[in-house]
């Protein structure tokens, strides 16, 4: 076990030094120079709750968004939904799916999928600004595929490819980005918490489509000719996430987790997100956190629609002969200006 855990610990610092390579610190010089940023919107109704400061201690299916490591989790079978309202009024939904399954003593296959709704728009044109030629529906959606493993009783790691969509009427784009996460549990109950996360690393993109093409007719009474124009192509915007938590057991039915993360953004500000989540015997969890990043408590310097505050909660019924199985409802919410939050809501059953 003592080789086990050696080989474990060097696997951890070398990926640890890896991930940190290729990630710059946060450049608002870049702010708007990314495209596929619908990959920074995180759909899961239980980490919203608290900012997703829990990229060191998140479990479970819903770890393919925070920290693909946190997979590794899975007890045998785990399967989730969530519906998000995103800045309510805006009309703009977003549906998640995940799956996780236990392979072996150690390994965790997952699939996720998030699909965006943008309701129904106007066809517009040159000559009709103001649409009545039918309508149209924008799509943004991804799909993951990953993998985590238990190294030890204390490092837990995982990679993750996603598939990237999106499109209007007549023009689109698809591209790949991978991620890789670890996490590492210690102290004398297994409550400490360490967490690496690297995200939306992939080639850039670019649209394509009958959009960007223009017909006309190179002399008077000639063959028609279509002109198509490049698009210019973009780069997804790039993370890498350092975090920690701490869990304080209260006797055997209490548990208080604080937790921080850090956010080294390519192409917008740094971020930190801190919060604290209270446990009832696993069954009650309530939970909150702040997100701060340069300028975010002026209305005039802030750049990100969030004004900071999150907040959360989720009842876990267990059942099963050995309780080890369970039934949840997860609810999270995050402060916006302008609009009215964000509100994610969340059902999962695991086994």
């Amino acid at each position: 076990m003592k080789c086990t855990t050696n080989r474990s610990a060097v696997i951890l610092m070398a990926l640890a030094a890896l991930t940190s390579m290729p990630v710059q610190a946060g450049n608002p010089d870049r702010a708007g120079s990314a495209g596929a940023t619908q990959l920074l919107i995180n759909p899961w109704a239980r980490s919203s709750g608290w900012g997703l400061a829990n990229t060191a201690s998140i479990r479970g299916a819903e770890a393919m968004y925070g920290n693909i490591a946190g997979l590794a989790h899975v007890n045998k079978t785990e399967a989730l939904f969530s519906n998000t309202t995103w800045l309510s009024g805006s009309g703009v939904s977003i549906n998640s799916v995940g799956i996780g399954q236990k392979l072996g003593s150690s390994g965790v296959l997952g699939i996720s999928a998030t699909t965006m709704s943008f309701g129904e728009l106007e066809v517009t044109t040159y000559d009709q600004p103001e649409g009545g030629r039918g309508t149209f529906r924008p799509t943004a959606a991804n799909i993951g595929l990953s993998y985590a493993k238990s190294f030890s009783n204390s490092i837990h790691g995982g990679l993750l490819v996603r598939m990237v969509s999106e499109s209007i009427a007549n023009v689109r784009t698809s591209g790949m980005a991978f991620d890789a996460g670890i996490q590492y549990v210690t102290g004398p109950k297994d409550n400490m918490h360490f967490g690496i996360a690297l995200k939306n690393v992939g080639p850039a993109m670019s649209f394509s489509g009958d959009g960007l093409a223009v017909q006309g007719l190179l002399v008077q009474g000639s063959d028609q000719l279509t002109l198509e124009q490049r698009s210019e192509r973009f780069e997804i915007p790039s993370l890498l996430n350092i975090a920690a938590a701490y869990d304080w057991h209260v006797a055997d039915m209490h548990r208080i987790t604080f937790a921080g993360t850090f956010v080294s953004n390519s192409f917008t500000k740094d971020q930190f997100m801190i919060g604290v989540e209270y446990a009832f015997r696993k069954m009650l969890h309530l939970r909150g956190g702040y997100l701060y990043e340069d300028g975010i408590t002026s209305d005039t310097e802030r750049t990100t629609v969030f004004t900071g505050p999150s907040a959360g909660l989720s009842v876990d019924l267990p059942f099963g002969d050995e309780k080890t199985s369970a039934f949840a409802i997860d609810y999270g919410y995050r402060s916006t200006n302008p609009f009215a939050g964000v509100h994610s809501i969340g059902l999962r059953i695991s086994f």
